[in-house]
């Protein structure tokens, strides 16, 4: 089975959800156009990142009756959408979240677990933490979906991997950090290293759709990349512009991978969870 997959390098316009709709529908549609079946846009691509005291006026709810999801429900009629956004519960706890929507419904909505407090980032100050790490059904398949700092930790991605997910969609703002004398900055490389090492060791698919532009001060690297289950690189966008990336990318190479390299047959999770057991309880 093949599908084509769409990465939305896009920079978002803070606390301005009309225009980035507006941007998400015309991606969609020209992905569509192009033959692509999933969109993957970055974190927080409906309203930019650096939101603040902006949070509470800028949420949605990925439901039918949100003005906002509305749009992009009837967009996935034609093509299977990521996006990310300020999700508000009914206790008004606000999440950063990215919800997955095809042929008319929210299927999933993953909020982010870790919320980095060091350095330029303060987002536990703002939202709450998700406290789920669920795979979920698609079309095409069992997909995962992380953000951010969610897949700078081993567990989250570990967890979906046993979850029966066979892709992982990752989104991210990440801002450009540590100029060197290499031709890449430090962030970036890390970034791909890690990705790169996930798609090996889990054998799966991994998507990451990662934001450019100025905001506030940052600027967002892009870079956006798309791995398969031998750890080779697929596509990539450019650093440091709006893109919109489409590859093709054949399942069935995780039969291939998987008969050559039988990592998942192999994994043990009741020795991990017997040992976490141990850890947490001594």
């Amino acid at each position: 089975m093949k599908l084509k997959l769409a990465l939305a390098q896009i920079n978002s316009k803070l606390g301005n959800i009309p225009a980035n709709l507006e941007k998400h529908l015309a991606l969609a549609k020209q992905a569509f156009q192009d033959g692509a079946d999933l969109l993957v846009f970055p974190e927080l691509s409906l309203t930019g990142y650096v939101l603040q005291d902006l949070v509470p006026t800028i949420s949605c709810r990925p439901r039918s009756d949100d003005p906002v999801f509305k749009e992009l429900i009837n967009a996935s009629r034609d093509i299977d959408l990521v996006v990310g956004f300020v999700d508000e519960d009914t206790r008004h706890r606000f999440y950063i979240a990215s919800a997955y929507i095809s042929q008319g419904e929210v299927v999933h909505v993953h909020h982010k677990v870790y919320l980095p407090t060091y350095g330029l980032f303060d987002e536990g100050r703002f939202f709450a933490p998700g406290d789920l790490v669920r795979a979920f059904n698609t079309r095409f398949g069992r997909f995962g979906m992380l953000i951010c700092e969610d897949f700078w930790h081993a567990s989250p991605p570990y967890i979906l991997w046993q979850d029966g997910a066979d892709m992982l969609l990752f989104s991210s703002a990440s801002p450009g950090r540590g100029l060197n004398g290499e031709p890449k900055l430090d962030s970036s490389a890390w970034v791909e290293h890690i990705n790169r090492a996930y798609a090996s060791l889990f054998t799966i698919f991994i998507a990451h759709a990662n934001r450019t532009g100025f905001e506030d001060g940052l600027n967002f690297w892009g870079g956006s990349t798309v791995f398969d289950p031998n750890g080779k690189l697929v596509a990539q966008a450019p650093y440091f512009e709006e893109a919109l990336t489409i590859t093709e990318i054949d399942l069935n190479q995780l039969h291939r991978t998987r008969a050559r390299l039988p990592l998942l047959r192999d994994e043990r999770p009741e020795l991990v969870q017997h040992e976490l057991e141990r850890i947490l309880h001594k």
